[in-house]
């Protein structure tokens, strides 16, 4: 009796799924009405520009929020489900002034990217 036999295993093979569902971010509904505190503003960068032709949205988002209270703020104020959150932490920033100060801190903080299924838009206006 050998160690590795001659029999090759068959591998099963999946199925490959048609895409027929959306695929969407688990969203926790925002209570009395802080949809606007969670998503403070959108970002708007020439990055952050250039992805939303890709359908990506950056904004602005306090460190307290997490993903999930992100996508129900945006399903709660730009009525489209996100397929997934992403979130940046952008650390604090030492800056040379241009007074007697000398340096001054600009703030961390954070971002987060949303992404959404094919053919939906936000409308910035």
């Amino acid at each position: 009796m050998s160690i590795f036999g001659t029999k090759k295993s068959v591998k099963k093979e999946k199925a490959v799924k048609a895409d027929s569902k959306k695929r969407v971010a688990r969203a926790k509904m925002s209570t009395n009405g802080i949809a606007h505190d969670i998503i403070r503003a959108p970002w708007f960068s020439e990055k952050a520009l250039l992805a939303t032709e890709k359908g990506v949205y950056t904004f602005d988002v306090p460190k307290s929020a997490t993903k999930a209270h992100i996508a129900g703020a945006i399903k709660e104020i730009y009525k489209v489900e996100p397929r997934k959150i992403r979130i940046v932490n952008l650390p604090a920033k030492r800056k040379a002034m241009r007074t007697k100060r000398g340096v001054g801190v600009r703030t961390a903080r954070r971002k987060a990217y949303v992404y959404l299924n094919k053919g939906e838009t936000i409308q910035f206006s």
